[in-house]
């Protein structure tokens, strides 16, 4: 079945080129021009991936990011002109998994959409025998539906939140610098801001720990990366 991406950007342009490109790739697209409509077609329909622009009418693009991660863990890039370290820390905090800068290269749009749709996928496919439940302390995970439970409670993580969790947990007492836990949620193919990290992990503690600034989970080896404490 074709991947299906929805493009969000009141520029009609810049939405015609995105469209074309990427059907061109065989992916199949819808296409919305401010934030409410956006928002109506990610609650009715299943999406592989979001471009979704910064600027929009309506709704904005971070507001929007927030209002679909309370009921979806879609990949979301964001594709705007702003492009100062606070814009981007502002939009990985709202949600998004990645950051493009207008005027961008399509290729290299394209190529984004790839690996995460391709991780996506691959995260997706029907899990290997004796792989559905991992249980390790407080922590219950239910592999087959990419469910998390803390003492019976479930906690709602984004795609990457729960894979970094995943790869902490499955490894306990194992350091992962910034840089292997990109390139082993990312992707080694994934060239974005690394600092995507460090926001994903601080959101991950706000959600499961019962004091983020002290964590029981997540811990961090100060200079080295984080690891998962047994």
């Amino acid at each position: 079945m074709a991947e299906k991406i929805l493009i969000v950007d009141d520029e009609k342009a810049i939405v015609k080129g995105l469209k074309y490109s990427i059907e061109q790739d065989g992916m199949e697209t819808d296409t919305a021009y401010d934030g409410e409509e956006a928002l109506a077609l990610a609650q009715s329909n299943s999406y592989d991936l979001i471009l979704l622009d910064l600027m929009l009418p309506k709704i904005d693009g971070m507001e929007l990011c927030r209002r679909i991660r309370e009921f979806s863990d879609v990949p979301i890039i964001f594709l705007t002109a702003k492009g100062d370290d606070m814009d981007k820390i502002m939009g990985f905090e709202s949600g998004a998994d990645d950051y493009i800068v207008k005027p961008f290269n399509i290729l290299e749009v394209k190529a984004r959409i790839r690996v995460f749709v391709r991780r996506s996928r691959k995260k997706a496919a029907p899990p290997k025998a004796g792989e559905k439940l991992i249980e390790k302390g407080d922590l219950r995970f239910e592999i087959d539906n990419r469910r998390l439970f803390i003492r019976g409670t479930e906690i709602n993580l984004t795609t990457k939140e729960y894979d970094i969790l995943e790869l902490l947990v499955t490894n306990p007492g194992k350091v992962f610098s910034r840089d292997m836990l990109k390139d082993m949620v990312w992707g080694p193919e994934y060239h974005g801001d690394p600092r995507t990290v460090d926001v994903h992990v601080r959101r991950l503690r706000e959600k499961i720990e019962e004091n983020p600034g002290s964590p029981k989970y997540v811990q961090t080896k100060w200079g080295v990366g984080y690891y998962y404490k047994a």
